[in-house]
């Protein structure tokens, strides 16, 4: 096995996030996590340590404010051509079913119209609906063309990486929502009495929470105290998050996204939470979890594009690239001489690593003053 990176992530980042694994039934794929890392220098584990040595996780917090994208991929605000090519693209390039998509879509003008000053959008429920039921695709169903779920969808229990349930008791439907929520925000879509297994019904219950009490979506800050409210779990608002900035780069780009990126990005959004260790690959059992190169290795090869398997190695094998996009690599180290860190980029400067031991894999800004960020590199064409 090549010698592996030391585990020190991008240098002084401030405010660790604990080790947290969900093992949901959905894959899932996010806007913009700010949440900022600060690892100190470690030395290197070995993987049975580094699993049973892992500190009991706390709920993590973000204590800077997500930033946002400044603008957001506009849905057409009419019922038409227009809005029907519209939502079949954008169905069919980010895997959303397409009925699911109209509803999400549907929702976003509707809100629009009634509370323009929330500033709601499509990505932010179409995110929530993924990270929550896989779009009414957990446990097998599938929404149909009355936008009732094929068949009622319960809780969906998400466990942490110590096995405690962190999802929401009681939670149903597509966007998962609480009776709490539901009772206080419930509103049909068509005029018909509101059913939570509907997604025309939920997702438009689901904005209507959101931007409740004068909330304003594009502030960071509410945005992640607004999806917090619907299920405080840190796991889901991570993962919510980076599905969010998936949604919104794909959505703001006139090409169709690359396969084999967009699989790989959502591979790394579902490990999301996983511990680092050191040579990990993420096997499970006594391979818990994943370092840096580990990840990045694993994301790619799920797309089935192979990577070298270190840092350094990825870093002199891949074309580089000025500008990053969706899923390239990310850098960190002396290009002279050892590349010692990687992640897999987002959009909207962000990027999803594993940053070092006792942390999980999650999503933070990728640049900062006085890092040490050697470059970009893309593995496919």
């Amino acid at each position: 096995m090549e010698e592996q990176e030391t585990p020190v992530g991008p240098p002084k980042r401030g405010n660790r996030l604990p080790v947290i694994l969900a093992a949901v039934v959905v894959a899932v794929g996010a806007l913009v996590v700010a949440i900022q890392l600060a690892p100190k220098s470690e030395k290197a584990t070995n993987t049975a340590a580094s699993a049973s040595s892992a500190p009991a996780p706390s709920a993590p917090q973000s204590s800077t404010t997500p930033e946002l994208p400044r603008e957001q991929p506009k849905v057409p605000q009419r019922a038409g051509q227009e809005f029907d090519a519209w939502v079949s693209k954008t169905s069919q390039w980010l895997d959303i079913p397409l009925r699911a998509m109209t509803g999400y879509a549907t929702t976003t003008v509707t809100l629009s119209k009634e509370q323009p000053n929330c500033h709601l959008s499509w990505v932010t429920l179409a995110a929530i609906g993924k990270t929550t039921s896989d779009h009414g695709r957990a446990n097998g169903g599938h929404v149909g063309e009355n936008g009732v779920l094929s068949a009622p969808l319960g809780t969906i229990e998400v466990h942490d990486f110590y096995n405690r349930v962190v999802s929401t008791a009681n939670a149903s439907g597509p966007m998962q929502l609480s009776p709490a929520v539901w009772a206080k925000w419930q509103r049909s879509a068509s005029g018909a009495k509101p059913d939570p297994q509907n997604l025309d019904d939920a997702a438009l219950t689901t904005g209507r929470a959101l931007c409740a009490d004068g909330n304003d979506l594009s502030q960071g800050q509410i945005w992640w105290n607004s999806v917090s409210s619907l299920q405080s779990s840190s796991l889901y608002v991570h993962r919510t998050l980076a599905t969010t900035n998936v949604y919104g780069t794909v959505g703001k780009n006139p090409d169709a996204p690359n396969p084999a990126v967009l699989s790989a990005v959502n591979f790394a959004i579902d490990k999301i939470g996983l511990p680092y260790v050191w040579g990990g690959n993420g096997k499970g059992g006594s391979d818990p979890g994943f370092d840096c190169s580990g990840l990045t290795t694993a994301a790619y090869a799920s797309a089935g594009v192979k990577l070298m398997r270190t840092a350094d190695t990825q870093f002199r094998s891949v074309a580089h690239v000025d500008e990053p996009k969706l899923g390239d690599l990310i850098f960190y180290g002396e290009p002279a001489t050892k590349i010692h860190h990687v992640g897999l980029y987002i959009g909207n400067q962000q990027m999803i690593d594993a940053p070092q031991t006792g942390q999980a894999v999650q999503v933070h800004t990728y640049r900062k003053p006085g890092d040490d960020f050697a470059g970009a590199g893309r593995p496919t064409a």
